[in-house]
């Protein structure tokens, strides 16, 4: 795949914004020979896990199960892409040990979960830093750049055709057609869904007026389920835009449009300028509790404003004793600078190295 380079690209700039010691790559590791997680023997566990949740996360999750279960033997993992709002629902409810989550859980959904935590509390650990991308399938267009406030009507359906003024304003050079627009959002509640509403909210202004949330607020458009299912539908529809984590959008080999960014650029979406975006975020969260904050806003040159941070959710303490060992094993795997380097060939960027390190502690710390 052509994304291989991106992982590289992705450690270069966020080494040059961060002032980071490294990234982690195929090549890295720490003196002494092992891996900064320690060898895979010492973190292999048995037994069956059960989690659920964002599907921007899907193809990471299943490459770390795919390594781990290769390296570990006995064990059994299940990860159903169903969603960021129905894996904290089944967080919830006792059926996932684990949920994956592409924003942090709301206030009246905290303490439901912390009550699943005997002892402890439900934190948030970001595992994978995932682009949004906007693919487009338009005829004859194979560049298109969007300022937010255009990207807004748009999908609220103030804008219905693709040679709208506002479009071509966005777009001077290019030939837009008069075909009818035709939106995709997702059908199932999604953290991609409320960070691309929160997107708007933030930069859009008198806009866009619908609440940022997991479920989609505004009116027309097609529903589909997870990101894997906007891509096919945008894919499948002359006319069609829509809003999927960008390793989604790659590969099924849709176009995607340049973002006007708080420096009143159009960013194209790179690793590199996800990355600057990426520089701006704040951890929020407490202890163990990894929250971080986007600027949406951002004005740094060249960055890409529409990213994602997807979590897992878990308890810090009182998980079962049977799932904690291998609960700790895949997730330590993840937050390794092995199992961060898996990522760069699927359309991710990898944590940076002062995140990645806070995370990988916070697992060791799961009781």
């Amino acid at each position: 795949m052509k994304l291989q380079r991106h992982g590289t690209i992705a450690c270069l700039a966020l080494t040059a914004v961060l002032g980071l010691s490294a990234c982690g790559s195929d090549n890295n590791e720490p003196a002494g020979g092992a891996s900064a997680s320690g060898s895979a023997a010492a973190d292999c566990a048995t037994g069956t896990l059960n989690a659920q949740g964002s599907s921007a996360q899907k193809n990471a999750m299943a490459e770390w199960i795919k390594v781990y279960q290769q390296k570990c033997a006995g064990s059994t993992i299940n990860y159903e892409p169903s969603g960021s709002g129905a894996g904290i629902q089944a967080f919830i409810a006792g059926t996932a040990d684990f949920a994956g989550s592409d924003s942090a859980l709301k206030p009246e959904e905290q303490p439901q979960a912390d009550a699943k935590c005997t002892g402890g509390k439900a934190i948030h650990l970001p595992m994978v830093i995932g682009p949004v991308a906007v693919a487009y399938n338009v005829s004859g267009v194979d560049s298109l750049q969007l300022k937010p406030a255009t990207l807004a009507k748009i999908f609220a359906g103030k804008v219905t055709k693709w040679d709208d003024p506002a479009i071509k304003a966005d777009n001077p050079d290019a030939k837009l057609p008069s075909t009818t627009i035709q939106t995709v959002h997702r059908s199932d509640e999604s953290g991609t869904t409320d960070n691309f509403t929160k997107f708007l909210a933030k930069t859009a202004g008198a806009d866009w007026t619908f609440e940022n949330a997991k479920a989609w607020k505004a009116p027309g458009g097609t529903g589909a389920k997870g990101s894997d299912g906007v891509a096919s539908s945008v894919k499948g529809a002359d006319g069609s835009i829509g809003y999927m984590e960008w390793s989604f959008a790659e590969n099924a080999g849709l176009k995607m449009a340049k973002i006007g960014n708080g420096a009143g650029e159009f960013a194209e979406l790179t690793a590199e300028n996800a990355g600057k975006t990426i520089a701006g975020a704040k951890i929020e969260g407490q202890g163990d509790d990894l929250k971080m904050s986007v600027d949406y806003n951002t004005t740094q040159a060249g960055a890409y404003p529409i990213v994602l941070v997807t979590y897992e959710i878990v308890c810090s303490k009182g998980l079962a004793a049977d799932k904690l060992p291998l609960v700790k094993g895949l997730l330590s795997h993840a937050a390794s600078a092995e199992g961060q380097a898996e990522l760069t060939e699927l359309g991710y960027a990898p944590l940076p190295d002062s995140v990645r390190t806070k995370v990988e502690a916070a697992v060791k710390n799961l009781s």
